[in-house]
């Protein structure tokens, strides 16, 4: 890839990925306001929020970062698996999208909320700490990002003992 084509692309993969961190900390702190309050007019307002920033940012900065860290692994020196920084990296974005496909609900919760009806107590909290989770996973592969701790993956890495005994 070319040097101009590569910065760009990186540029594109930090300003998605810190404004994924950005857009999972605000559902932290709209989930939180809305299991902590006593207004449920208000709780059902924040679920009902929670979608619209779900589709307009979550899902197309996740898929950027991952469309661009992919492109950026494969054609850089540092590779899809070749260092466990990346590797590791690719699996936490992977793991953050598939937490918030399969465990996150606003709808659900703005449903149950409805009518002024109160949150339902375990609902609640596994919708704060569903984003939570996320937001642990992001900030670990941002500062796995910083750090670039050198370990390389080979075969006998990946396979461990088994593979030593193998090859024997």
């Amino acid at each position: 890839m070319r040097p101009r084509v590569r910065k760009t692309t990186l540029v594109i993969h930090i300003v998605a990925s810190v404004a994924l961190v950005g857009e999972v900390w605000v559902l932290v702190v709209l989930n939180t306001s809305a299991a902590l309050t006593g207004d449920a007019g208000l709780a059902h307002a924040a679920y009902r929020l929670m979608p619209a920033l779900v589709f307009a940012g979550g899902i197309p900065l996740s898929m950027t970062a991952l469309a661009t860290g992919v492109l950026l692994g494969w054609t850089s020196h540092w590779g899809l698996v070749r260092h466990a920084w990346v590797a590791i990296k690719l699996a936490l974005l992977l793991a953050t999208i598939c937490v918030g496909m399969f465990l996150f609900d606003p709808e659900g919760m703005a449903a149950a909320t409805a009518g002024a009806a109160p949150a339902p107590e375990p609902g609640k909290w596994t919708q704060v700490a569903v984003p939570a989770t996320q937001l642990t996973m992001l900030l670990t592969a941002t500062a796995l990002s910083v750090f670039k701790p050198r370990t390389r993956l080979t075969a006998k890495a990946i396979l461990g003992a088994k593979g030593e005994a193998r090859s024997r």
